[in-house]
């Protein structure tokens, strides 16, 4: 069901031949991934339940990525989780489509890549923190308070 190129992109046509209320579970799995047309994610899984309804496919997902980021603090870089679920309905005719335009093509694939990014840059934090205890950066000299104390800081404390 899996594209090899493009692991997030499906072959759903054989859900047309199903009853409604049949359903699949998909499972995703890779150490690395591109989310176009800007997301490298580290350590991506997931899955996602796919189920018939009469307007369509119901997609409901659950998914977890680290990326890259940097502390605002401390500016030094580290892998920061990034966890999501989401329920979608891509609908069966081009006409009617859902709340967030989604609709089955003709060929039956669908690409999550685009629903699965856009989840997980919901999650990304607009402060990120390397560890809710950061010290961050001496606003003096710029040594990272979490790796050592200068002497500005050991002078604020004696005061």
């Amino acid at each position: 069901m899996a594209n090899q190129r493009n692991p997030l992109k499906i072959n759903v046509g054989f859900f047309n031949n199903l009853p409604i209320g049949s359903f699949r579970d998909i499972h995703f799995e890779s150490p690395e991934l591109h989310l176009p047309p800007d997301l490298d994610v580290t350590n991506f899984s997931g899955s996602v339940h796919i189920s018939r309804t009469p307007q369509g496919l119901l997609f409901d997902g659950a998914f977890r990525a680290f990326i890259q980021a940097e502390c605002v603090r401390c500016l030094e870089p580290y892998d920061q989780l990034l966890e999501t679920e989401f329920s979608e309905v891509y609908a069966y005719k081009s006409h009617s489509f859902t709340e967030s335009n989604l609709f089955v093509p003709d060929d039956g694939n669908i690409d999550l890549s685009p629903v699965i990014r856009e989840y997980l840059m919901l999650e990304n934090p607009i402060k990120p923190l390397c560890k809710p205890d950061c010290q961050g950066l001496c606003v003096v000299c710029g040594e990272n308070l979490n790796l050592a104390t200068c002497e500005h800081q050991a002078r604020i404390k004696i005061e």
